[in-house]
């Protein structure tokens, strides 16, 4: 009597256990948000009911949103890499005899993980930390891929098989940034800083970061209603000035995550710049066609000089007596300022060869290259123009065309960056984002295979690049706002960059 009763109370709870089964997977399967959204949606008095039948019937047969698979996989402690392997796997993988040794894998720059298994590649080792960091194993392997192109050079080259070159290796990603919901348009690390890194957005939020150990956000600043078009850093990292699209410019005290001053203009403000020996002078080039020069602790203007486009991008030399700027018909200027007063005066300008006129999106001083022997410009043009020169400081900042390099033309406003340590080296290395959602490194010495290492890991064009004063790790951001800090390979060659 016992072992009967006993027995029918297990089918009971057997019972119950299958129905909580049934009510889980019937709220797992109403739970894609495009269906529920569907389902809520009200009809209108002129709706089709046959078509908002068939339409919800597809929608309850389609495959499970992607917000849910993506779900899944953080549960099971998987990464963003993995899931993006998954979801670009073959069709075939499953009949594969051993994992594909590819040349490239996101997060991992042309560097895999050798596994016996066919499985392994599509969930990839990494570890998840606070749901956003990602702490990236290092590889063991020993080969690499450089990516070959000339001088009129495709993004996506195909790579040719090369022996190691450390100099431009990772180890993959150090950390993920994605609070954001909007493009990151311009990003930067601190100034002589390795882990202070902050990025605008074209939702006006300048957001500050520490990617040390433990990556997290410091503050996030809120001000700007439109996009922020660039920043800058003071020397000592206290401050940081914000240009805009909606005509202001914004100080902002980082520590307290304030905003101390309003500067107010009359049109878009598109590229700012702190002095680099005196700090209280604030230069602001803007879509009157002119630059500005303030006063950082009253607002004023002390003076101004005019262009004859758009001034888009702007750098200072390393002694703050030189001004380089670029407009939006191509043109690189050279203007003179007096540390003391403030006063401008133009005194060169480089007129673009190409026919079709593009905005500057890149201006880029650095005080000494192996290349030219002295200090250097580098320049980007939105139709992808990569331009290298020298600068001649006793002729008044007076620029020679060194090399050039043609790129896919860019429909965002794209950035380049110079590589200064791994430049010490060997070669003149240079570091772009693209369209395709890579990052490449170009090597301006070799004549014909100019492009030599990529990484992959964004999937929408890259459109922020930044080192970090140690030249270990590298930012890049995108347009559906992730921005990806990535780690440079230590090894006996570079331990001391």
């Amino acid at each position: 009597m016992a072992e009967h009763s006993t027995a029918t109370v297990n089918h009971q709870q057997n019972n119950n256990n299958n129905i909580n089964d049934d009510d889980d997977k019937k709220k797992d399967k109403t739970s894609d948000p495009d269906l529920f959204c569907c389902l809520l949606q009200p009809l209108t008095s002129d709706a089709d009911p046959e078509y908002t039948g068939i339409r919800r019937l597809l929608l309850h047969q389609k495959a499970e949103a992607g917000i849910l698979r993506r779900k899944d996989w953080r549960c099971n402690g998987k990464t963003y890499v993995a899931y993006r392997n998954y979801i670009n796997r073959p069709r075939n993988w499953e009949s594969l005899g051993r994992a594909p040794s590819l040349r490239s894998t996101p997060g991992n720059s042309g560097r895999w993980f050798p596994s016996p298994s066919p499985l392994s590649r599509w969930s990839e080792v990494d570890s998840w930390s606070s749901g956003r960091d990602v702490q990236v194993a290092n590889s063991v392997s020993n080969h690499r891929a450089s990516f070959g192109s000339g001088s009129n050079a495709s993004d996506s080259d195909r790579p040719r098989i090369r022996g190691v070159e450390p100099a431009y290796s990772f180890v993959g990603m150090h950390c993920i940034f994605d609070q954001c919901k909007a493009s990151v348009t311009v990003i930067k690390f601190g100034h002589m800083s390795s882990d202070l890194l902050a990025y605008g957005a074209s939702d006006g939020t300048l957001t500050v970061c520490s990617v040390s150990e433990k990556p997290s956000v410091i503050k996030q600043l809120n001000g700007h209603s439109k996009d922020i078009t660039d920043f800058d850093f003071t020397s000592n990292n206290q401050y940081i000035a914000s240009a805009s699209l909606d005509k202001t410019v914004r100080v902002w005290e980082i520590e307290k995550g304030n905003c101390m001053r309003v500067i107010y203009g009359v049109s878009s403000q598109l590229c700012i710049r702190f002095h680099p020996v005196n700090n209280n002078f604030l230069s602001v080039g803007n879509a009157n066609k002119e630059i500005n020069v303030f006063n950082f602790s009253t607002g004023r203007t002390i003076n101004k000089s005019v262009f004859d486009a758009e001034v888009t991008s702007m750098d200072h030399d390393h002694t703050g007596h030189l001004i380089f700027c670029g407009d939006a018909q191509g043109c690189i200027y050279s203007v003179n300022m007096n540390s003391h007063t403030g006063i401008l005066s133009r005194s060169h300008r480089h007129r673009s060869s190409s026919k079709h006129r593009s905005p500057v999106t890149t201006m880029q001083y650095r005080s000494f290259s192996l290349l030219a022997r002295g200090p250097v410009l580098l320049t980007c043009t939105q139709d992808g123009n990569l331009s290298f020169f020298s600068v001649a400081l006793e002729i008044k900042g007076y620029l020679t065309l060194r090399c050039s390099l043609k790129l896919t033309p860019r429909i965002h406003k794209i950035q380049a960056s110079f590589c200064p340590l791994l430049s010490l080296e060997k070669g003149e290395f240079i570091v772009a984002g693209s369209e395709d959602s890579n990052v490449y490194f170009y090597d301006l010495t070799k004549p014909k295979h100019t492009c030599v290492n990529k990484l992959q890991g964004h999937r929408f064009p890259v459109m922020g690049i930044a080192w970090n004063h140690g030249e270990n790790f590298l930012a890049s951001s995108d347009f559906y706002g992730i921005v990806i800090v990535w780690k440079r390979e230590r090894t006996n060659q570079n331990m001391n960059t």
